[in-house]
């Protein structure tokens, strides 16, 4: 018995490695994508995807070191995914108050075309990721973060369509904030959760 344990645990080790080394692949290419778009389009909404990007690509990569431990050392690196995610929400935070000071209204076909290959990108991590969500709490944070790329990328599209139809920054800079609320409720909710499984493995 406890050797088909052992045999169903490796399988399920092997199978996250697997889905986790595919999603980290295609976050680090996006990461460099979106970073040289976002910069040409002077877009928030689109720096926030670059920014979530190169989260994601640490999380994927700290997730990957996490898939055979146990399950303390798992709910330190979800608390560490936690805080980078808070990271992320203070840094976009940051780059909304430079372009309060400096307006300029972004590039809005550069957001549009960049946004829907991420969008792709991201649906396909989603896929990817969908049967691990409910396995562990390391799991469990990957499908948090992906799922808010999906979201993002779908923000950041209503966005470009408002600079289209306004013709101001205003719309890039909603989104932004927007997506600044949910990467800190994202934040919050797997600090919380990670903070109450180390508290349960004391």
């Amino acid at each position: 018995m406890a050797d088909c344990c052992e045999i169903e645990s490796d399988d399920l080790n092997r199978g996250q490695r697997k889905t986790l080394v595919q999603v980290l692949l295609i976050n680090v290419v996006m990461f460099l994508a979106v970073l040289i778009a976002a910069f040409f389009a002077n877009s928030s909404a689109l720096f926030s995807g670059t920014i979530d990007n190169l989260g994601d690509a640490i999380t994927y990569g700290l997730s990957l070191y996490a898939v055979s431990r146990g399950a303390l050392y798992k709910a330190k690196v979800a608390l560490v995914k936690g805080l980078l995610i808070l990271f992320a929400a203070i840094l976009v935070s940051g780059h909304v108050v430079y372009k309060l000071l400096n307006p300029e209204v972004p590039i809005f076909e550069v957001m549009g075309i960049m946004t829907v290959f991420s969008l792709l990108a991201n649906a396909i991590c989603l896929a990817l990721l969908w049967k691990h969500r409910k396995e562990d709490i390391n799991m469990a944070s990957v499908w948090e973060c992906s799922r808010n790329d999906v979201i993002e990328n779908l923000a950041v599209l209503f966005a470009a369509l408002g600079i289209w139809i306004s013709k101001s920054q205003w719309p890039d800079l909603i989104i932004a904030v927007i997506l600044i609320v949910i990467l800190f409720r994202s934040a919050s909710k797997i600090i919380w959760n990670s903070y109450s499984e180390l508290k349960m493995a004391e």
